[in-house]
């Protein structure tokens, strides 16, 4: 498609989104968002020399009901970036206003020498349900991860676990058309868009409920691969027992092995009385590095991810534990570990809700690990994060 055309089509539906809204009964219009100041060190010794960088987040989510059956929605974040990684890494800015979808819809609409201010539009999407049948088509998170770390099955929508700051997650441009055939089963097929034939999918999903456990068993074709998939996720004991596999079948996957490569990713998870959390999971992923995995660089943590590589590795681990000191306080401590490389990350969490919409963050993230392991020469990150919901 091109770019005069994309553009036009993202202008098309901004008007018609606009005019929507415009047209609209207050009570038929939801609007919500927050702003966000997130400041960033890094270094990788203390002693040695320090990295900051400064972020200014706003988001601005609108939904328009424009009668039971049909809604219109728009989602953006505008970002305002700037500090030491902006004029460290050449490529930043072009991954700040990187969009992999069909359209078109994120904006530099300034940058310099130590800063970029960025707009994304991730949801611009219009719903119509009736009855059983659902059908949305637009920029929309598609999400069938049923795992709470790393979600395999996730073809459409996966992301890195390090990017903390991006609750919502990216969108995908397609359409996507669900039948609800009970109360705890749906199937559903999903279209996304493409340039070509290699960046298109056509997957299939179906999702019901036995023995009280949620199953999903998903299949069909995305970006040059055969996908087929199976999810779960119930309790044993009182605790939640989750996993996912994918098999991928394609050019890229038969590079080593012509058996296709195999993610896995299986977690249990368990909150006691106390209000004391524990966590546990494990990837594996057949194409992985059993020896040194070599992370690229921090600019990962700006990238999209796909199911196909969550790891590097053949195999991570992860723990995590969290507990609620005060009706206010939070704290918790995560890892993963790499037993391959030895290498490691470490992840402190502490918030602290200042009111019903305000809360203030103090986390970090320590990559260890010797150069050209999946976690070294990354450094320690740490944050502060101040956030305002409205």
């Amino acid at each position: 498609m091109a770019w005069k055309t994309r553009h036009f089509f993202i202008f098309v539906l901004l008007t018609l989104q606009a005019g929507a809204v415009l047209a609209q009964k207050e009570s038929k219009l939801d609007f919500s968002g927050y702003i966000k100041y997130l400041q960033t060190i890094q270094f990788d010794k203390f002693g040695e020399d320090w990295m900051s960088e400064s972020l200014f987040h706003n988001r601005l989510n609108f939904k328009y009901y424009a009668s039971d059956q049909f809604i219109i929605a728009l989602g953006m974040r505008n970002r305002f970036i700037y500090g030491d990684f902006v004029k460290s890494f050449p490529q930043y800015t072009t991954l700040i206003g990187r969009d992999p979808g069909f359209v078109d819809m994120s904006f530099n609409w300034s940058t310099g020498y130590s800063y970029v201010f960025n707009t994304t539009i991730d949801r611009l999407y219009v719903d119509w349900q009736k009855g059983n049948f659902q059908a949305r088509v637009g920029r929309h998170r598609i999400n069938w991860g049923m795992n709470l770390i790393w979600n395999p099955n996730d073809v459409f929508n996966a992301y890195s676990y390090f990017d903390f700051d991006y609750e919502e997650r990216p969108g995908t441009d397609a359409l996507r058309l669900q039948y609800y055939t009970g109360y705890t089963s749906s199937a559903e097929f999903v279209y996304q868009l493409g340039d070509s034939i290699e960046a298109m999918s056509f997957m299939g999903l179906y999702r019901f409920n036995r023995w009280n456990y949620d199953f999903q068993f998903l299949g069909g074709y995305s970006k040059n691969d055969l996908v087929l998939g199976v999810g779960w996720s119930g309790d044993i004991k009182g605790g939640g027992f989750r996993g996912e596999l994918t098999w991928f079948y394609g050019p890229d996957s038969l590079k080593v092995k012509k058996i296709g490569q195999l993610v896995a990713s299986v977690s249990g998870d368990y909150t006691f009385k106390s209000s004391l959390y524990l966590q546990f999971s494990m990837i594996f992923n057949s194409r992985g590095s059993t020896g040194k995995a070599g992370f690229p660089n921090p600019a990962i943590f700006l990238s999209y991810s796909s199911a196909k590589y969550l790891t590097l590795s053949k195999l991570d681990l992860f723990g995590q534990v969290s507990y609620q000191f005060t009706p206010l306080i939070t704290g918790g401590f995560a890892s993963i570990y790499n037993p391959f490389d030895q290498s490691s990350f470490m992840g402190p969490l502490l918030t602290y809700s200042l009111s019903d919409n305000i809360e203030l963050m103090f986390s970090g993230q320590v990559f260890l690990g010797e150069a050209g392991t999946e976690f070294g020469g990354v450094g320690k990150l740490l944050y502060l994060r101040f956030r305002w919901s409205f």
